[in-house]
């Protein structure tokens, strides 16, 4: 009876272990890097996006943000949104050919977009920021590559350029990445609601879908680790019971 009661202990003991395992896994930590929200736009339009920025450190708060615009993807309009506690910055650069903007020839084009906190602004440890840009018309390319600068109140910079190689892993040091698509045939592309920024990116509905999967894992754990309490019980309760005589 004891090595009866010993199995199933053992039972319920790795029973537990790879559901813990399972639902750990799900609890992976996230990737925490500079991104761009939404992660789409159509060519030929107007693009509301934010560049969404997490602070890794635990100790320094981010101070700084400088995102390089993509030399072959020039764009003719380029607007910020305020910041509060930051104040902002654009350089700009000439352009050759020029880009045509509602009719007009433009020769420059904004390079570079600087925010910079003020007094006790920076982004805290756990915490994140987003820096709203609106810009356009898209160019007609696959994608726009935004290198970008993290510099934190220690002087630590953290470098988001690596570009991803078509196909392989994602770099270490990503670069946040604006993928464009053709407009729809006879349509026109039409500017980014500012919903489209408010409403969460793919990393959101990873944290969110990670979340889920967790309180269902957690969910299954507990209602399995009770069927296994209950079927010990009722198997001991079976070994106990004396056998009929006939």
């Amino acid at each position: 009876m004891t090595r009866i009661r010993r199995t199933a202990t053992a039972a319920a003991a790795l029973a537990f272990t790879a559901a813990a395992t399972a639902v750990l896994g799900f609890a992976g930590p996230a990737s925490a890097h500079v991104t761009v929200n939404p992660k789409e736009a159509t060519q030929g339009g107007y693009a509301r996006v934010a560049f969404r920025v997490p602070n890794e450190s635990d100790t320094a708060s981010t101070t700084k943000l400088e995102v390089v615009l993509p030399e072959n993807a020039p764009v003719g309009s380029v607007s910020t949104m305020p910041v509060p506690g930051w104040t902002v910055a654009t350089e700009k650069r000439k352009v050759d050919p020029p880009i045509e903007v509602h009719g007009s020839q433009l020769t420059e084009a904004v390079s570079k977009i600087t925010w910079t906190a003020t007094g006790d602004a920076g982004v805290k440890p756990g915490q994140f920021q987003e820096f709203p840009v609106s810009m356009g018309p898209l160019p007609k390319v696959e994608s726009m590559v935004f290198k970008t600068l993290q510099t934190y109140s220690d002087g630590n910079i953290s470098r988001w350029i690596d570009e991803q190689a078509p196909g392989g892993e994602e770099p270490e040091s990503p670069a946040p990445v604006l993928t464009l698509t053709a407009a729809a045939p006879g349509g026109s592309a039409a500017p980014a609601s500012a919903a489209a920024v408010a409403a969460p990116d793919d990393d959101d509905d990873d944290e969110d879908g990670n979340g889920l999967a967790v309180g269902l894992g957690v969910a299954g754990l507990v209602a399995g680790l009770a069927g296994l309490v209950l079927g010990g019980l009722a198997f001991t309760r079976t070994r106990r019971e004396p056998v009929a005589k006939s």
